[in-house]
């Protein structure tokens, strides 16, 4: 199952993603909002996760090339969500790039896709999208595409204590028109 759009191709991962997936997440500036950078063991696992994801629920976060070169970049795309976070169970939009890619438009044009596809294809009745306040980045990108702040769904993330910089994060959702 792909995706494409006018300069990308969402398509499931790849063995060969495995050292590219990981040297992208060896950028400090990618690992800013981030509690730690994931080892190998981490990006296969996530790989492996992802594509068992795709064939349970049709949708997930799919590997992101560019169209003209087929140039990993990241990744964009949708995951259920069931347990932990207080907005579940939903269905979470996401993206991550590696840095050389952002402000070029790539995740906004991405991210429409793939709401696009939970909507129409997976029947989806909303989408969320969570994030640290300081993500001002991706905060935009949620805005671009639709996604409203729920001002009620500020939560600490069940994974990290209270007290880490990171723990603070804002809600957004979008529904189905």
């Amino acid at each position: 199952m792909s995706i494409y759009t006018t300069r990308l191709h969402l398509r499931s991962w790849q063995n060969k993603d495995i050292e590219n997936l990981y040297k992208m997440h060896q950028d400090p500036r990618l690992l800013e909002f981030l509690p730690n950078p994931p080892d190998k063991k981490t990006i296969e696992d996530f790989i492996d996760c992802a594509n068992r994801h795709l064939k349970t629920h049709g949708y997930t976060f799919w590997a992101v090339e560019l169209l003209n070169n087929q140039a990993l970049i990241g990744f964009i795309g949708l995951k259920f969500v069931a347990e932990k976070v207080p907005f579940a169970p939903a269905t979470e939009i996401s993206c991550r790039l590696q840095p050389e890619y952002w402000g070029k438009g790539y995740a906004t044009e991405g991210a429409r896709a793939a709401l696009t596809f939970g909507f129409n294809e997976c029947k989806l009745q909303e989408i969320v999208s969570a994030t640290v306040p300081a993500n001002l980045r991706g905060r935009r990108v949620m805005e671009k595409i639709g996604l409203e702040q729920d001002l009620k769904g500020d939560f600490h993330h069940p994974d990290l204590p209270k007290e880490h910089h990171l723990s603070q994060h804002v809600l957004y959702r979008k529904s189905k028109k």
